[in-house]
């Protein structure tokens, strides 16, 4: 039994989650004044996602209390490269200012070496982004438009088991893309009949350790758009998974689902071959082709972030209400991420 979110604040006056649970919308209200915990353990971040499936751009800022970080990636799908550059700005605590909703404000971080800003105006969303030296004496700029296609998001408030521990994420699919970026001399143009993306905002108070698991989907297919956010990992989630699926200008709710990620005689995993996404109902069914892994390992004495966000081609089954939703070789991704931060 998985329970829907009321209005009103996020935590009581302890700091716990006054109560846990999912959502299509922001119903709960978070402040970092309200947080009672350790000021290092306060973890916030807006990640984007958007692609046309020729190319896809990843674009990050986040204040993790004890440092914050301005990253960019540009993916070529079909030369299956990628690219990444992060700058590191240390002790943050909250100096990002990163809004306290996503319905409004901005989110802006700057050096000499890169700028980005993620503005919200008039319903949309403008992303404005540079930055010096990408890779290999290549600058990189964006200027990119999102618009919401749906109403509804996928939002869950999760506790940890210690107390005044919680997260609170949404994920906004199948937002309406368009605009260009330009990556050395190359320079592309998102147009809006092809391009989606995806926001994940995320603000929350972590735990020492964990590892979690994040997918998400975004895609046009036969006269549909089609999206999915599948995920654990994010604390306890007894009360609701975030799980939900996404078809033309609905949202339905699934329960569990696992990652099984192919490992080796060794028990290492293999993360290019293929996975398979499954679930106890049977409501989820799916292949994973992997084309590229975005690895990244930071590894600050106590600190350590172990990353592979997989990028590859989703077919199978997913059955919501007696409906079974069948679709083949749609762009998308699947992480596996363990913290010690």
């Amino acid at each position: 039994m998985q329970k829907q979110l009321t209005n009103g604040p996020l935590l009581d006056e302890k700091g716990n989650l006054i109560e846990a649970g999912y959502a299509f919308d922001l119903v709960r209200e978070y402040s970092r004044k309200q947080i009672k915990g350790l000021k290092s353990r306060i973890k916030e971040w807006d990640y984007y996602f958007i692609s046309d499936g020729e190319y896809g751009i990843a674009l990050t800022i986040d204040d993790n209390s004890y440092m914050g970080m301005a990253s960019i990636s540009v993916l070529d799908f079909k030369n299956q490269k990628d690219y990444t550059k992060s700058f590191i700005r240390w002790l943050t605590f909250g100096e990002v200012n990163l809004p306290s909703s996503s319905h409004e404000g901005n989110t802006f971080m700057e050096s000499k070496k890169y700028s980005m800003f993620f503005k919200n105006e008039n319903g949309q969303r403008h992303l404005i982004c540079s930055m010096k030296n990408l890779v290999k004496g290549k600058d990189f700029s964006c200027d990119i438009v999102l618009e919401k296609t749906l109403d509804k998001s996928m939002v869950i408030a999760t506790p940890f088991k210690k107390k005044r521990h919680f997260y609170y994420n949404q994920k906004i699919n199948l937002l309406q893309g368009r605009g260009m970026f330009s990556f050395g001399e190359l320079k592309h143009q998102f147009k809006k009949s092809e391009t989606l993306g995806v926001l994940d905002w995320g603000r929350g108070v972590w735990t020492y350790s964990n590892t979690w698991y994040w997918s998400s989907l975004n895609a046009n297919y036969n006269g549909h758009r089609i999206g999915f956010n599948l995920g654990y990992g994010f604390g306890d989630t007894s009360n609701a998974s975030e799980n939900m699926f996404f078809y033309d200008n609905e949202a339905y709710k699934l329960e569990d689902v696992t990652f099984n990620i192919p490992k080796n005689e060794k028990g290492k995993h293999e993360f290019l071959k293929e996975w398979t996404f499954t679930s106890e109902k049977g409501d989820i069914d799916l292949r994973f082709k992997p084309i590229i892994d975005r690895y990244s390992n930071t590894n600050a004495l106590i600190i350590q972030s172990n990353q592979h966000q997989v990028f590859g081609y989703f077919s199978g089954t997913i059955k919501v209400e007696g409906k079974e939703i069948t679709f083949e070789n749609l762009l998308g991704f699947a992480e596996m991420v363990k913290n010690r931060w």
